[in-house]
């Protein structure tokens, strides 16, 4: 299989303006992303895929190769498919430019040994909530999969409710994530759904839909960046687990 990896980065959050340069332990949150995706030994190459012209030069700065995707995008899962016409590949894997903790050894969870006849997979990573009070956090997407790893349901409310059973591990969404061109064109051509509106998350393309999208859990360390509250938290954790090399 020939997969690449793609970084999307763009500046116009409207909770965290620029987030992608936001400075971690002396450099550029995209930095942090990209040298752990440039980790993964399978990946042909790693781009990053933005409509800001700053970003494009901070990430070339820094040695990375740039896609410039259209500003109309509305989602991250839209610019992996402009970038798929772009460059070829078998498998996209998208790795967000808020998981700055995230590892190559986990990002590699999501790829399937092979990819199936019909040529549709879709894969995203989650991993088990540590701090119960990130359950009722709102930021945090709660995933939950049917025995087979297909997502049923994904919430910023705590699901499943624990009305029968109170053991029970909440999981939550890691920003990882792997296309093939099928399901990548399915995303494009498929109109967003009621769900998928109230919810705003990519998944609900194919799940309201009834295609396969599979969650693996990588038992990751995974502190996305959403506010600059979260920027300090990962930069604390980072110097306390000696990850600024």
């Amino acid at each position: 299989m020939k997969i690449i990896g793609m970084i999307p980065a763009r500046g116009g959050s409207s909770r965290f303006h620029m987030k992608p340069l936001a400075q971690i332990c002396g450099k550029p949150m995209l930095y942090w992303v990209w040298k752990h995706s440039k980790e993964v030994d399978c990946f042909e190459e790693v781009y990053v895929a933005t409509d800001n012209e700053e970003i494009k030069a901070v990430a070339e700065g820094f040695g990375a190769k740039v896609i410039m995707t259209s500003p109309d995008c509305e989602t991250a899962t839209e610019r992996l498919y402009e970038v798929s016409h772009v460059v070829d590949a078998d498998l996209y894997v998208m790795v967000n430019g808020d998981e700055p903790l995230v590892m190559a050894e986990d990002i590699v969870k999501c790829i399937p040994a092979s990819i199936p006849e019909d040529g549709f997979y879709v894969s995203n990573l989650m991993t088990d909530f540590s701090n119960p009070v990130e359950v009722v956090d709102p930021t945090n997407l709660k995933i939950v999969t049917n025995q087979d790893g297909i997502c049923l349901f994904i919430s910023r409310a705590p699901i499943p409710f624990p009305k029968g059973e109170m053991n029970y591990q909440y999981q939550k969404f890691v920003g990882v994530g792997a296309f093939t061109h099928g399901a990548l064109e399915y995303y494009h051509n498929t109109p967003r759904g009621p769900v998928e509106k109230i919810e705003e998350n990519d998944s609900f393309r194919f799940i309201e839909n009834r295609k396969d999208c599979y969650y693996i859990n990588a038992h990751c360390k995974s502190l996305s960046v959403d506010t600059p509250k979260d920027r300090v938290q990962v930069e604390r954790y980072m110097l306390a687990n000696n990850m600024t090399e």
